[in-house]
């Protein structure tokens, strides 16, 4: 698990915080001189957004921020065990991700959380006006094709999908789970709802992907997903030692559910591939009393 593929992006931005035209840190920030290297899977967007969000504000602190992109959630807690990566910006380590949680417990240290209410869950088109609850799934795979579109393998969505939720309502035999990638997700859902065709797929809030197609999470009458959960900024061991001011500005990040899917919406569906930081810099302009307010340059 630890050797999926790796796929490294040395995308190193330069501080403007204080400093001359040509950035660099040198109005003596905080972070001056220092580098933070965000860690996330670029397919789920929260953690997509928000690393782009931090590396705004951090490089606004005098702070070098550089971005490493993976494909599996357990190498990112690896990777901050190991001390590879600095942060992973958008964590599930409550339900979703406690398994990877618990294996690398002491190997890092949480910042804060930024959300409130995070879920998983299975859902349908809205047209499927029969089908509400999971336990409605039962007796229906020939109109799904007895498959359920999922993402990673490795994702938190998916072990709980595969190993709670389908047992749980007896969907074990009558679907199986295909699991590939989010992209792949996506693909599948945009093509069948474009034709109003029946399908079902795993998704969680937030996600963008809720409110761009016409689909509903079913009710999980069994409980079995995990409760709602918040999403976590995780450092590496002793990161709040090694960057005090940018660990006590980031604790104090709090997004409500609408200013969270403005940012997501502005960063996956309105701007281009490869313009996140312009995306999130219309997002800060358009709400500039959102985000706490940023140390002051020393000296």
């Amino acid at each position: 698990l630890l050797t999926a593929g790796i796929v490294g992006l040395g995308l190193t931005g330069c501080s403007n915080y204080g400093g001359d035209e040509d950035g660099g840190g040198s109005g003596g920030g905080p972070g001056e001189g220092k580098t933070i290297t965000m860690g996330y899977l670029p397919s789920w967007s929260d953690g997509l957004s928000m690393a782009y969000l931090m590396e705004n504000q951090l490089e606004e602190m005098g702070y070098e921020v550089e971005h490493e992109e993976f494909n599996d959630a357990a190498v990112i807690y690896a990777g901050l065990d190991n001390g590879d990566i600095d942060m992973y910006p958008s964590a599930w380590p409550e339900e979703t991700h406690k398994e990877y949680a618990a294996e690398y417990e002491g190997g890092f240290e949480d910042v804060g959380a930024y959300y409130d209410n995070a879920t998983l869950n299975l859902s349908v088109p809205t047209y499927m006006e029969d089908i509400n609850s999971i336990e409605d799934l039962v007796g229906q795979g020939d109109r799904f094709g007895g498959t359920i579109y999922g993402i990673e393998p490795g994702a938190g969505l998916t072990a709980n999908t595969q190993d709670s939720v389908m047992p749980e309502y007896g969907l074990d035999g009558e679907y199986e789970l295909s699991t590939s990638s989010t992209t792949s997700m996506l693909t599948e859902l945009k093509n069948k709802t474009e034709n109003e065709e029946d399908v079902l797929v795993t998704l969680w809030t937030p996600f963008w992907a809720n409110t761009t197609y016409p689909v509903k999470a079913l009710e999980d009458p069994r409980g079995a997903y995990p409760d709602p959960e918040s999403l976590h900024f995780l450092g590496a061991e002793g990161f709040a030692e090694d960057f005090p001011e940018a660990a006590e500005w980031i604790s104090e990040v709090k997004l409500t559910d609408e200013q969270y899917g403005e940012l997501e919406n502005l960063v996956v569906n309105e701007y281009d591939e490869g313009e996140e930081a312009e995306a999130v810099q219309q997002w800060i302009d358009d709400n500039p009393d959102v985000l706490p307010e940023l140390p002051e340059a020393q000296g």
